[in-house]
């Protein structure tokens, strides 16, 4: 299977995901640097060559659709905290809030976080920040849209998926992002999006 291919866990079979689930649980037992496809096959209890034919490539491969299948999860989260938003700024701060409170509450993120930040980091900033705003864009700006012309519901959700990261990282003293009201007042303070109009 193509990484490219990996973009819903509910296509992927039991033993695909039983071999994400594996490369998840051997980066929290050894790191990204010292996992091994070996860890991944033994844990998922399945043979290389298993692993191998999924995933062509193998640790990077592993990597990537693990990476690949974190975003759709993320994401398919935020589109059902988003689900009945009746107005623009009830759907921002529906996916704001949603947005910070699972990157703050997800475990596995903070290990890594802990354990190789510099790691960790690249994958919010150099390179992975372009993809995350993508990804961000194709699940968010058709929601936004319904409120915004499209050029604009795009531009929205790239500054606000940015502004999230940059929040998540290193958090406000001024603002909480985990809180409706506190978020509903930012975007009301500094964005003012009532003055966006479709």
């Amino acid at each position: 299977m193509a990484v490219a291919e990996i973009t819903n866990p509910a296509l992927l079979t039991e033993v695909e995901t039983r071999v994400l689930d594996a490369t998840k649980l051997s980066i929290e037992k050894w790191g990204v640097s010292r996992f091994t496809v070996a860890d991944v096959c033994n844990l998922a209890n399945v043979s290389r060559a298993t692993v191998y034919r999924m995933f062509p490539g193998g640790k990077e491969v592993l990597l990537e659709a693990l990476h690949v299948r974190s975003l759709d999860e993320f994401f398919t989260t935020l589109l059902s905290r988003a689900d009945g938003a009746k107005s623009l700024e009830d759907l921002l701060v529906r996916c704001i809030v949603s947005a910070t409170t699972e990157l703050r509450n997800d475990q596995h993120l903070a290990m890594m976080l802990a354990t190789e930040p510099g790691t960790t980091l690249m994958q919010f900033t150099i390179d992975g920040l372009s993809r995350i705003v993508r990804v961000a864009a194709s699940y968010l700006a058709p929601l936004v849209a319904d409120f915004l012309p499209k050029r604009e519901a795009d531009a929205l959700v790239e500054v606000l998926a940015r502004l999230v990261i940059s929040y998540f990282l290193t958090p406000s003293e001024r603002y909480d992002f985990t809180n409706e009201a506190s978020t509903a007042k930012f975007l009301n303070t500094h964005i003012n999006i009532h003055e966006f109009k479709k």
